[in-house]
């Protein structure tokens, strides 16, 4: 099973890009794929993950980088980039929860975040043009994901089931 987490709050502008792109995501999801909507909250995020052999989280960004850049990062090599994820209104927000997760040794075997940088992180609704205009990148590209993991995640069972050591990474 894929794990998809889209953070957010719909009432802030640009904020909502993690659980829009979700919603998207999940009108197309394929078998064995799981969709879920969360605030961010850290301590929320690390039990959601809990026992997934993969995750996909998608929040907005606000690294300084021109509004609707897609950002991938592979947090299960590497640490995430704290600029990214510098306005959070969350006190212990997703890139905590990825750290804290990873010093615990308790993050999934796979973790991918995509964060889209958002231009208007301000109280309101609705996002800005060029928010909107990223999501259906973001979305094809979370659905790109989710077959390379699937593939992965097949090769690892038949692997499990003895029929010989089989890796795509």
């Amino acid at each position: 099973m894929v794990l998809v987490i889209g953070i957010g709050n719909e009432y802030a502008h640009d904020d909502a890009a993690g659980l829009l792109t979700a919603r998207a995501i999940k009108a197309q999801a394929a078998e064995g794929v799981e969709v879920l909507e969360q605030s961010g909250e850290g301590a929320a995020l690390m039990e959601s993950w809990t026992g997934a052999r993969a995750a996909i989280v998608i929040d907005a960004a606000r690294s300084g980088g021109p509004p609707g850049t897609v950002h991938r990062f592979d947090a299960g090599l590497e640490p995430l980039p704290a600029e990214t994820f510098r306005g959070s209104t969350h006190a212990f927000g997703l890139y905590q929860a990825v750290e804290v997760a990873r010093s615990l040794d308790r993050l999934p075997p796979r973790l991918i975040v995509y964060a889209i940088e958002g231009r208007d992180l301000t109280a309101g609704i609705g996002l800005s043009s060029e928010v909107e205009r990223a999501i259906p990148a973001a979305v094809a590209a979370v659905i790109r994901e989710i077959g390379e993991i699937s593939k992965t995640l097949a090769c690892r069972k038949r692997d499990y089931l003895g029929y010989g050591f089989v890796t795509l990474e």
